[in-house]
């Protein structure tokens, strides 16, 4: 959707909390990715992680492949906002995996800003499933959807999830969130459940991001802003065949969530997040039961604190109550420690000039985003 110049500043704070704050749920879970509760807890006390913790590195607040991906996704948009741009810009992130450092001066003028950034060039665990999608060869067109896709079609890992927050930034509607969503997940992971669960977290986020008056039913049932885009993105997910697995996964967080009495046990319940439906399920139960300005440290602390992939559901749950609150919102005490803030700032800027209109195709710009 096209903003106007008047809506920039809340857009732009908005976009900021979402991209941001999926940073730091990512960064926030990295250290304990691969430990189990009981390890978390023996390591850091009975209530686990507490606040950012050093990695097996001693660095506080580096990210992981999740965000770097999210970062490549909006390149993409800002480049082109179509399934063909967004996998030039996964290429490039592609590079940075395969490199020690970024390329000469004069390819990035071709290649653009953000492979640039010498802090992405550096190995976080990237999905199997996201490099072997990526090294595919040509690009191929995204199946129908409810049929198995191009590639690894029979991955539905959460590497779709954790990068499809931008598509709802500014799409003309929700359901070109979904299938723009969908579709670039399968570039890499070709599962219906898992290229549906990106579509559908993408949907949560336009649904948050376009959020108005409540309808009259809704105004009865005082439904939370949150809770209201979760149900609407889930009755949009049941309009495609083959949505049973992600649909359940997020009712049953969401009849998780009425039940009060936020656990990590409970969190488990959901299960490990190492796939596309649970990673969501996990992110949306931590936000919904946290739902307010003030709640966003302990919805993360929930979304990291289990034995599973708790950099990917810290960084879904970050990018939801980020692009619902906006930035002001996020902890400051932790964005400090935030790897690449400043260029996460600016790209998250760049984008939300772009979808008001309110930037010049000067050289810096093309410099920054040339056509590809």
């Amino acid at each position: 959707m096209r903003r106007s110049i008047d809506d920039l500043p809340e857009y732009r704070s908005r976009v900021r909390g979402c991209l941001l704050g999926g940073a730091l749920g990512d960064a926030l879970g990295a250290p304990v990715e691969f430990e189990s509760l009981g390890g978390i807890r023996r390591r850091y006390g009975p209530a686990g992680v507490t606040e950012p913790v050093p990695d097996w590195r001693g660095n506080v607040g580096l990210i992981t492949d999740d965000t770097q991906m999210t970062l490549f996704t909006v390149e993409g948009l800002i480049r082109g906002e179509d399934a063909t741009a967004v996998r030039r810009a996964y290429l490039r992130w592609l590079d940075t995996q395969q490199h020690a450092s970024p390329p000469p001066a004069d390819d990035v003028i071709r290649t653009g800003r953000l492979r640039e950034q010498r802090w992405l060039y550096s190995r976080r665990a990237p999905g199997n499933a996201c490099l072997s999608g990526l090294r595919h060869g040509q690009a191929a067109a995204p199946a129908p959807f409810g049929e198995p896709g191009p590639a690894n079609p029979d991955s539905k890992g959460c590497g779709t999830v954790m990068r499809s927050a931008p598509f709802g930034l500014r799409a003309p509607s929700p359901r070109h969130a979904f299938e723009l969503a969908a579709q670039c997940a399968q570039i890499t992971h070709g599962h219906p459940t898992g290229y549906l669960a990106a579509g559908a977290f993408a949907a949560v986020v336009h649904f948050l991001m376009e959020d108005g008056v409540p309808e009259e039913d809704e105004v009865a049932e005082k439904d939370e802003p949150l809770a209201r885009a979760v149900r609407k993105a889930t009755d949009l997910l049941e309009t495609y065949p083959r949505h049973e697995e992600t649909g359940r996964a997020l009712r049953a967080a969401v009849s998780l969530a009425a039940e009060g009495g936020p656990s990590p046990e409970k969190v488990e319940s959901l299960g490990g997040a190492w796939i596309a439906e649970e990673a969501l399920a996990i992110a949306v139960y931590c936000a919904l039961v946290n739902p307010e300005p003030g709640d966003i440290r302990q919805a993360l602390l929930l979304a990291v604190n289990h034995s599973g992939d708790s950099d990917s559901t810290g960084a879904v749950c970050g990018n939801l109550l980020g692009a619902l609150h906006g930035e002001t919102a996020l902890p400051g005490d932790w964005l400090v420690h935030l790897e690449g803030r400043d260029a996460i700032t600016e790209l998250a800027d760049d984008f939300a000039a772009q979808s008001a209109g309110g930037h010049e195709a000067t050289g810096d710009w093309l410099t920054k985003y040339p056509g590809d």
